[in-house]
């Protein structure tokens, strides 16, 4: 299919949209004066922007394109998912925000060496940092191929407007930059999601009713048969245990998030921030599977508008930019940009701050604390044109599958990184010996799932965070080797108030 023309006025308004993003970064430049600015923010963020920043960070444009593409060619069931997220957040504030409010870290992987070692905290800290880049490079790459086909618009300089700027103001505003931008960002996110709904009730003959009743006619909410069990296919319980995990991945053991918790002045606000994002949680990806069932709907009625040959992976842009009005159409577009941005810019931050603090400041030896802000500004830039050079290859390899790469990889490097926080939080027995055996073996059946068998991908979160707390706690037993004393004051019992 031939791409479209943009339109003078899409590109006016889509490029207002990034000078505005660009002015944010700027405007938060001159108070990054040292690391805590930069990687703190000084404290200085009201709770409700912390949890508008959360949900930006987790509501990538894979949310923002592949979900209405599922609920348009298959059902609502990865809905779940987003409940499972709301559902885990006592949990986290119960034990884990006290916890980490405690500590006050700058990258929550020191937490592994003051309760494991050395090993432990850079095996955290360094998986983290690779995963992200990988991240930074879906998440750009998908983008372009997405709005490639029905943009006149070189995926190259698609790239550029998404990482490159995304990089200039990062490197700029440092967390406080990335938060407030998040913010603006987020809205968008809900806005477009929403008006893109309202637009397709106007445009399917029957309005808001025969959008619901044809995606009823067709099963396509939460089949019957998803309720099964299966191993090997993502049916509702599947998904269940997937999401449980990876959602306790990113709230408890993820810099990106967790460093959200020690931006505010206080554990009110560090609460507020989740209750607000848990409020976005509850609404907006609802907007999400409702617009794929919108499409559905208006496709299905005009079924020569899309050639047969048609990717429905990009049904959600080929519709903004075929029948939406100009200018409205360059606002949904910017809102796709800000969905990457979001997610980008705070993997940037959070790979700075791992960096700066878990290699530079433990190991380097010049560990001069004013070079902070400096360094942290390198990283941010250096990993930045990494994952951006990462997506350039994806593009001109033409990688498929995506987003079973992404949900594998997050199974795999985030598993036992998830494990070896609760053996360390839970348990009072788990060693740095223990934790290393734990770490290995989890990491062996995690590979040896990916590779030996047809396990769906979603129970390698569950596979690699099982195998570190069981192995872990076990082989501990067996030793019966003491734990350093400093460990006793790094559990749980001892961080509640």
């Amino acid at each position: 299919m031939e791409a479209n023309s943009f339109g003078t006025l899409n590109y006016i308004v889509l490029f207002l949209y990034l000078a505005g993003v660009m002015g944010v970064g700027v405007y938060f430049a001159r108070r990054q004066k040292s690391g805590d600015d930069y990687f703190k923010a000084g404290g200085r963020i009201p709770g409700w922007a912390a949890g508008i920043s959360v949900f930006a960070t987790t509501l990538s444009s894979i949310t923002f394109m592949s979900i209405p593409a599922k609920a348009y060619t298959d059902d609502w069931t990865f809905l779940i998912g987003q409940y499972i997220a709301i559902a885990i957040l006592p949990f986290v504030f119960i034990y884990y925000i006290p916890f980490f409010r405690r500590l006050n870290l700058t990258s929550v992987y020191e937490y592994l060496e003051k309760r494991f070692d050395l090993k432990m905290r850079l095996f955290g800290s360094i998986s983290f940092m690779l995963f992200h880049i990988g991240r930074i490079a879906i998440v750009t790459y998908l983008t372009a191929l997405a709005l490639m086909p029905f943009i006149d618009m070189n995926p190259l300089t698609i790239v550029f407007l998404i990482g490159v700027l995304c990089i200039i103001y990062t490197f700029l505003g440092g967390i406080e930059g990335v938060i407030w931008t998040d913010v603006m960002q987020g809205i968008m996110l809900s806005v477009a999601a929403v008006g893109i709904f309202i637009v397709l009730c106007f445009n399917v003959d029957g309005g808001l009713s025969e959008i619901f009743t044809m995606s009823a006619e067709a099963d396509k909410y939460f089949p019957a048969e998803q309720f099964r069990w299966s191993w090997s296919e993502a049916t509702i319980p599947v998904l269940m245990i997937g999401f449980f995990f990876s959602v306790l991945q990113q709230f408890t053991a993820s810099q990106d998030v967790v460093q959200r918790y020690i931006v505010t002045d206080s554990i009110e606000e560090t609460k507020k921030a989740l209750i607000t994002n848990a409020k976005f949680v509850a609404f907006v990806p609802i907007f999400f599977f409702a617009v794929g069932a919108g499409l559905y709907a208006f496709y299905t009625q005009n079924p020569s508008l899309l050639s047969d040959d048609f990717n429905t992976g990009g049904i959600l842009p080929f519709y903004i930019i075929t029948q939406l009005p100009a200018g409205i159409a360059g606002l949904i577009i910017a809102a796709i940009f800000a969905a990457s941005q979001s997610s980008i810019s705070s993997s940037l931050n959070s790979i700075s701050a791992c960096y700066t603090s878990d290699i530079y400041h433990r190991l380097s030896k010049d560990r001069q604390t004013e070079n902070t802000l400096r360094i942290g500004r390198i990283v941010t830039v250096s990993s930045g044109l990494l994952g951006v050079a990462t997506s350039t290859y994806l593009i001109f390899s033409e990688e498929s599958q995506i987003w079973d790469a992404f949900n594998s990889l997050l199974g795999l490097m985030g598993g036992p990184m998830t494990g070896l926080f609760m053996l360390g939080v839970f348990t009072r027995n788990a060693t740095a010996r223990s934790a290393l055996i734990g770490v290995i073996v989890s990491v062996i059946a995690t590979l040896c799932a990916r590779y030996l068998t047809d396990l769906n991908f979603f129970f390698y979160g569950a596979i690699g965070t099982m195998t570190v707390v069981i192995v872990g706690y076990i082989s501990a037993l067996l030793m019966k080797e003491e734990p350093k004393d400093v460990s006793k004051e790094f559990v749980l019992t001892s961080s509640k108030k």
